[in-house]
């Protein structure tokens, strides 16, 4: 919340831009003055009040009086101890290093955007709430030291008049002591708890920059959907291994053009071999085809928000501000400015996943990782060490052919296997309960699989559409993901990905097949050939051949009971 009684005072030459910074900066609540020349602005702010100062840093008067020198005053001067500054540069990031260089606090590119410049401000003010807040407890302490000095000269003087002196100065010096073993302890502790609360936010800055997906980068998107259409040629998903056969069956016949006798037959069988390969996988594909065609319809997206809430005083983590794109401001290093306070929007990371209806309606299974997302996450359980505490902010489900979104909750977590359940309010939807088969013949090395699920998220669900349709979903959903979904739902883009493959080994826990898959899929329904559900996607695992992971349904099927039944609403 911003203080009325905080004084901001700018220096800027040109009139113009001074009449703009004045401007911004009192439709924020703040006082402020503003100056054209760096000797009014140093005056100005060494008066009594003063929290920041907003500064050219090309100013400089007849006999130069530069920025830097204003600084250095600022530095060096117990008057005005605490004074946050804050330069203005030209353009580029050497210009705003060169700032900083000059012993400021922040610095900003011309030209500003009035919403950044806030977020500064705001930022920098903070700092000296802290900054003040540590010096009036050292304030404090030094009066405590005093008042002891004095009541020591007391109590010394009346020790020489008293017949137990020597007893009377010994318990003296010890309550003395005690004084300042309590003040310095006291002033220690709030230094502490002051640095520690900037670092942890600062961690959590880093942290976040890395994780943020909050917000959607539109050209970013388009560019991953434009890279994914090009490979998937504008088609769906192949069968795993066709094209790889293909391109091998045409390496082995050009090598036969100019192979010998001997190396001939051998090249000829290895050909042989090949095409039988490539016809079972064309068989099978058809007949994955006509068994998982009624299944489409039940396998959901998830989307799941993420929040975070700081574990001593229960504020929101939110962005400082967006700029005019919409984007979370940055601070000079390219990471997004992060605050408690304020009313900016709140720090969101968007998780996507699978999930299938396998019990009573409205019930469905996705993974645990899913429905909760920092599990098993070392970056989002890094937020935990840094004070804040990840927790679901909304659960939405969108099913093919229906343009609504569907709220979720969880239900059931898996405490022995990566699985969860959900709980979806399904109003007047209706969808088939997928059948799943947990004996011991339903899943087979060997055998092929088909595999459905929402690999790579809105980027695939996007390269499945032309261009202008990809850019039109992008304007009209800006950068807020549910509004981009919402879109997605409305012209009926939303459906699964459907992947081929063959089971390479069977586990006690998991089940090791090679259908394609990707994050986003994680969650997903893996079909046997009978089109029965035998496993639940779980792991990419990379550089292993292509191969992934999925739990056996039958650790789904404790879940499924002990979930208490819940109407549909």
């Amino acid at each position: 919340m911003i203080n009325g009684r905080e004084k901001i005072v700018v220096v800027e030459a040109d009139a113009a831009s001074r009449d703009l910074l004045l401007a911004a900066i009192q439709s924020a609540g703040y006082e402020v003055v503003a100056f054209a020349t760096a000797r009014e602005g140093l005056e100005a702010a060494r008066q009594p009040g003063t929290d920041l100062l907003v500064l050219d840093a090309a100013v400089a008067d007849s006999n130069v009086f530069s920025a830097h020198e204003i600084v250095a005053t600022i530095r060096g001067s117990a008057v005005t101890e605490g004074v946050r500054v804050i330069v203005l540069t030209r353009p580029g990031a050497g210009e705003r290093a060169a700032g900083l260089d000059l012993g400021a606090d922040d610095a900003i590119s011309r030209p500003w955007d009035a919403a950044e410049l806030l977020a500064r401000v705001r930022a920098q003010l903070r700092v000296r709430r802290v900054d003040q807040q540590l010096l009036d407890k050292m304030h404090l302490a030094e009066e405590g030291q005093q008042i002891a000095h004095t009541a020591f000269d007391a109590l010394a003087i009346t020790e020489k008049m008293s017949s137990d002196a020597v007893s009377l100065n010994r318990r003296l010096k010890m309550g003395l002591a005690g004084v300042f073993a309590i003040a310095v302890v006291m002033a220690g502790t709030y230094f502490l708890f002051a640095r520690s609360a900037q670092k942890d936010l600062r961690s959590t800055t880093t942290t976040i920059a890395r994780l943020e997906r909050g917000f959607v980068h539109q050209q970013d998107l388009i560019a991953e959907a434009r890279r994914l259409r090009g490979a998937q040629g504008g088609a769906g998903a192949e069968p795993v291994g066709k094209d790889e056969l293909q391109k091998q069956a045409a390496e082995l016949q050009a090598k036969m053009a100019g192979a010998g006798s001997d190396e001939g037959a051998a090249l000829r069988k290895e050909l042989d071999d090949t095409n039988a390969r490539l016809k079972r996988i064309e068989q099978e594909g058809d007949s994955a085809q006509n068994l998982i065609r009624a299944d489409v319809n039940s396998v959901c997206l998830l989307h799941v928000a993420v929040g975070f809430r700081n574990q001593q005083s229960g504020q929101r983590l939110r962005y400082a501000g967006l700029n005019q794109q919409g984007e979370p401001i940055q601070d000079s290093q390219g990471n997004p400015v992060l605050t408690l306070e304020g009313s900016g929007p709140e720090v969101r990371v968007d998780v996507f996943g699978t999930g299938f209806p396998a019990g009573p309606e409205g019930r469905i299974v996705t993974n645990r990782h899913v429905a909760q997302p920092w599990w098993d996450n070392d970056e989002l359980s890094q937020l935990t060490s840094q004070g804040f505490t990840a927790e679901i902010a909304s659960i939405h489900a969108y099913f093919p052919g229906d343009p609504r979104a569907f709220i979720t909750e969880i239900e059931e977590i898996s405490k022995d296997a990566d699985l969860a359940t959900m709980r979806i309010k399904m109003q007047d939807l209706k969808r088939p309960v997928l059948t799943i088969d947990s004996g011991k013949g339903a899943a087979v090395t060997g055998e092929p699989v088909v595999l459905m699920g929402y690999a790579t998220g809105l980027a695939a669900i996007l390269a499945r559409t032309d261009e202008d349709t990809a850019q039109q979903i992008m304007a009209h959903g800006g950068t807020d993901v549910a509004q981009v979904l919402d879109e997605l739902a409305r012209r009926n883009l939303i459906h699964p990905l459907i992947t081929q493959g063959h089971i390479g080994d069977i586990l006690p826990d998991k089940i090791v097949f090679d259908a394609q898959t990707t994050s986003g899929g994680s969650g997903g329904p893996l079909f046997n050939k009978d089109g029965k559900v035998i496993g639940v996607t779980f792991a990419v695992l990379k550089g292993f051949g292509g191969s992934n992971f999925g739990i056996p349904i039958r650790f789904s099927e404790p879940l499924l009971a002990s979930a208490p039944a819940h109407a549909s609403n």
